[in-house]
């Protein structure tokens, strides 16, 4: 009974209930966005030697693993259109993420720049959908992780939950 007011009262505050008390089975996977909310923000990166993770990234990515839940990153990498980085420095970035980071289900990469009005870029619903069918399950069984209001609205158009991380 004690655990059950608890949980209630964690959700109706809106805070971080503690990773004991989350309901078992509620998502299937974490959907996360790359820059800014895995690691440190450098606007079209394509180098490796760059990539810094967010503080705790590393330590909450563990218990997400440990809990069994799958891992996507999806990532709109507009810089590949722009020329800003080519798509094998992009392979290393991402490399060099998941060395630091430790290895994930799937990556869904937009690689288009905004003018180009394709489904996949965020706030488009489209790599939401890929890593969900790439996970082997749907978006309603996936939340999504982000830092900025692009994110939040994809993973809504997909019908997916979503966080967002608090960044400067």
């Amino acid at each position: 009974m004690r655990r059950d007011q608890e949980r209630d009262q964690c959700r109706s505050a809106r805070v971080d209930p503690g990773a004991d008390r989350f309901p078992s089975g509620l998502y299937d996977a974490v959907l996360l966005d790359r820059d800014g909310t895995l690691i440190e923000d450098v606007p079209y990166n394509g180098d490796p030697e760059k990539v810094r993770p967010v503080p705790g990234a590393r330590e909450a990515l563990d218990r997400l693993r440990a809990a069994g839940l799958r891992l996507a990153v999806v990532t709109n990498q507009s810089g590949l259109a722009r020329g800003c980085f080519t798509a094998d420095e992009l392979r290393l970035v991402n490399a060099r993420v998941e060395e630091l980071l430790g290895p994930f289900d799937h990556w869904a990469i937009c690689p288009h720049a905004e003018a180009d009005g394709c489904a996949c870029r965020k706030p488009a619903p489209g790599l939401v959908h890929e890593a969900a069918r790439a996970l082997g399950t749907t978006p309603t069984r996936c939340v999504l992780i982000g830092d900025i209001g692009a994110d939040t609205a994809a993973a809504a158009a997909a019908g997916a939950a979503t966080s967002m991380v608090p960044t400067p």
